[in-house]
């Protein structure tokens, strides 16, 4: 019987079917390794965290999960949030350069909806008809700000503290961030102050918890950022003193928190302050005649200093919020200035390339800083916005003297919480750690 043999080509055919195993099974790979990168790039933003370490009590006890947050979230502000890389930690343009323009999608809350807003601020419920001062969005000229995010900011605040200090701006800003804040919750009971305190202009500090986030945000009242305090003079008379070269009395507040927002400006241009007379102190030294710019440098290089000796910039975040600007026609705040009737923005005249002295000796200060503060410059963005201010609308029954400095809210101080959040997220970086 012949036995059949091997065929020559049988060695070649194995080789083959080999080489296209082989090549099968590499293109799996291939293919396998993309779809997981693309999973996982989807998750990118639950990996990220603000550019400084949590406190001890930052932990996770919420109920609700961070991804279902984060989606019903997107939901409600218009789209998946397009945050930049996490490695990037860069901002991509200058913030403070650009324009306003019309948004239909805005303001991100509804005029009379948030019970934070305190009358003086409450323009739609005080009686003012129009609303097209609410449909304005920043837009800086050389990028695009990510769409606000109320729920992914609370999970950037998650037990953590943001403190605003400074003026009654810095409480209009405070009722700002509240009312945005909010609308990321679920629950809005589950928001409170907790001392039991209404917001109102009489109260100098509060205190609002977020529980689902285990983080608070919170109002401290300081108008110059030193202290204030009285002299007597032989007649037993009081009057008022600054002293330049002393911290506010509440700067041990201040230590507390992992997020600072400071300000201070308006009540530097009137009244004693803006006289200078025997009212600024060095020490036990009272100047019978001090210049009020002046006076500002060195107020504002105690606060400096108080920062470089009492500030982590790894484990602590610090904003200083520059000037925002004032819109009286025909007088000032308490001489008949008026800003009535204004129904847009200014996009022309000399008002928008103004840049205040202050602001100037502002930026001085920071540029010698070690320890670094990131300067809201909301200046010349607030330049444009003569239609946002209350106005006679600044309380429900009207009086001759109008409120051109303040701001509507919803308004304007939206705005400056949005720059913020626009901050932590494009200097975001990613976690270590794994999201449970």
């Amino acid at each position: 019987m012949a036995v059949a043999t091997p065929s020559n080509s049988s060695p070649h055919k194995s080789f083959i079917a080999i080489l296209f195993i082989s090549i099968f099974l590499f293109t799996i790979f291939v293919f396998t390794k993309r779809a997981l990168e693309q999973s996982l790039f989807l998750y990118k933003d639950h990996l990220t965290q603000i550019p400084f370490s949590s406190s001890p009590s930052s932990t996770n006890n919420s109920h609700i999960s961070e991804s279902s947050d984060l989606k019903d979230s997107n939901d409600q502000n218009g789209g998946e949030n397009e945050n930049p890389d996490g490695e990037m930690g860069e901002i991509p343009c200058d913030l403070y350069v650009g324009s306003w323009v019309r948004d239909e999608q805005y303001p991100l809350y509804k005029p009379g909806s948030c019970p934070y807003v305190d009358e003086a601020f409450d323009c739609q419920s005080n009686g003012r008809s129009d609303s097209e001062y609410l449909k304005w969005r920043w837009k800086p000229d050389g990028c695009d700000l990510p769409r606000f995010n109320a729920t992914d900011f609370l999970v950037r605040l998650r037990g953590k503290r943001l403190m605003l200090i400074g003026d009654s701006m810095n409480r209009n800003q405070f009722e700002s961030i509240l009312c945005l804040l909010r609308e990321g919750l679920h629950n809005k009971s589950r928001m409170y102050e907790v001392h039991g305190h209404k917001i109102s202009k009489e109260r100098s500090y509060f205190v609002f918890k977020f529980q689902d986030y285990d983080c608070t945000v919170e109002f401290v009242l300081s108008h110059f950022l030193v202290k204030e305090g009285v002299r007597f003079d032989e007649k037993g008379k009081s009057n008022p003193t600054l002293s330049m070269d002393q911290i506010d009395k509440n700067a041990k507040r201040w230590k507390k928190a992992d997020i600072l927002v400071f300000n201070t400006g308006h009540w530097w241009a009137h009244g004693k302050t803006a006289r200078g007379k025997n009212y600024y102190k060095e020490g036990d030294y009272l100047y019978p005649q001090f210049d009020v710019s002046e006076a500002f440098r060195r107020a504002l290089k105690t606060w400096a200093s108080w920062v470089e000796l009492n500030v982590n910039p790894k484990k602590q975040l610090i904003f200083y919020r520059g000037y925002s600007s004032s819109h009286f026609r025909g007088g000032d705040w308490d001489s008949g200035g008026s800003c009535n009737g204004e129904k847009e923005p200014a996009f022309s005249g000399a008002i928008l390339d103004s840049y205040p002295l202050k602001m100037k000796i502002v930026d001085e200060v920071i540029k010698e800083m070690k320890v670094p503060v990131k300067l809201l410059n909301v200046t010349r963005l607030t330049n444009f916005r003569k239609d946002g201010h209350p106005s006679i609308y600044g309380q429900k029954v009207s009086t001759r003297k109008e409120d051109c400095s303040h701001w509507c809210v919803p308004g304007v101080p939206d705005a400056w919480n949005e720059l913020i959040y626009s901050t932590m997220v494009f200097q975001q970086t990613k976690s270590k750690s794994s999201v449970s």
